[in-house]
């Protein structure tokens, strides 16, 4: 005879059965929150292959135009837009940034043109166009050593990487852009980009902020992807110092201030409770960007077959969306959409 305890408090009944599980689910996904990231190159009828990012490709055009058909078919319908630049085209002013023929202005007008309404992202760095690899303008100072010798030390000049930003968001709100993203972490470029915007006319282009983009050691593929490394040096003195919390909570306030519409923390996956805390400080949407290094991680693992692919690139998605962000770029987008369909 089966025994059965009195408890009038039994939580699994909201686990019983698949039908319940996804009625009362607190965090839902849909492939309508996703944004896929994607790599342009310039030629034609290029698709190559990233070794570090298994899956990913450098798209010139008339492949970028097939993703955004085949992201649109199964429900993704916004595209970040991340260039490759030509060495040639690099100086460590980022001047192709500006250039209204360059590759990121044509591939967003084109895309805008092919599918009026995807939503299209484009990148606000000097990183991709920097001769130095930086995100902003690089400043050498001569400090002396000893008696006799001196040595150069490398810093990023604020205000002076502000006008390079400002010039290349206004070209790419030209390009059709709806969201310009600055990347970069310089103090005060949400409110300068946004007052250019807006002396432009372009008071319907919205502001993505990176707000707390961390120094992390998961950007290696990216990095990879468009050879947009350093240098010289790295990038602490301006992406943030992956110890802190308040400090996102600080620039939280700041970005909204100024004029963002949507906030982003980046990377993702390590940083769950910075996506937890700036989605409670901000009355606007927040972002949150699965990168290169976390997307690669569970290629490897599932190629090594550690672990089900596709239920892991799901937990993931869902862990992201749970602690607070409506909004995720993931290189996973159409996979996880196709799962989800």
């Amino acid at each position: 005879m089966k025994k059965t305890v009195s408890l009038p408090i039994r939580p699994r009944r909201l686990r019983r059965t698949s039908a319940i599980r996804n009625l009362i689910a607190e965090t839902k996904l849909s492939p309508s929150q996703f944004v896929l990231p994607a790599f342009v190159t310039a030629g034609r009828d290029k698709k190559e292959p990233i070794g570090s990012m298994p899956g990913q490709f450098r798209l010139s055009l008339d492949h970028l135009l097939h993703l955004a058909a085949e992201a649109k078919e199964v429900g993704v319908k916004a595209l970040a837009l991340f260039p490759q630049i030509e060495d040639v085209k690099k100086d460590s002013f980022a001047k192709e940034s500006a250039n209204p023929d360059g590759l990121l202005q044509t591939s967003a007008k084109e895309l805008k043109n092919k599918f009026p309404d995807l939503c299209v992202i484009t990148d606000v760095a000097m990183d991709p166009y920097s001769s130095d690899g930086h995100d902003g303008v690089v400043v050498r100072r001569e400090r002396p050593t000893n008696d006799h010798d001196s040595a150069s030390s490398l810093e990023i000049d604020n205000d002076a990487t502000l006008e390079v930003l400002g010039a290349m968001a206004l070209a790419q709100a030209r390009a059709g852009a709806d969201f310009v993203a600055p990347s970069d972490m310089m103090d005060g470029r949400v409110g300068y980009i946004r007052q250019l915007l807006d002396a432009d006319g372009f008071t319907d282009v919205g502001i993505i902020s990176y707000t707390a983009k961390y120094a992390s050691s998961f950007y290696g593929p990216f990095r990879d992807a468009l050879g947009s490394a350093p240098k010289e040096g790295d990038k602490k003195t301006y992406q943030m110092d992956f110890r802190n919390q308040k400090e996102a909570v600080r620039e939280t306030h700041l970005d909204i201030a100024e004029g963002a519409d949507i906030l982003m923390v980046k990377p993702a996956l390590a940083y769950l409770d910075i996506i937890a805390k700036v989605a409670a400080a901000s009355p606007v949407p927040v972002a949150a960007y699965n990168v290169s290094g976390e997307y690669a991680m569970v290629k490897l693992a599932a190629a090594q077959g550690l672990i089900d692919e596709t239920s892991a690139i799901l937990e993931v998605l869902t862990s992201i969306a749970r602690a607070g962000a409506k909004i995720v770029f993931t290189y996973h987008a159409i996979e996880a959409a196709r799962a989800m369909n």
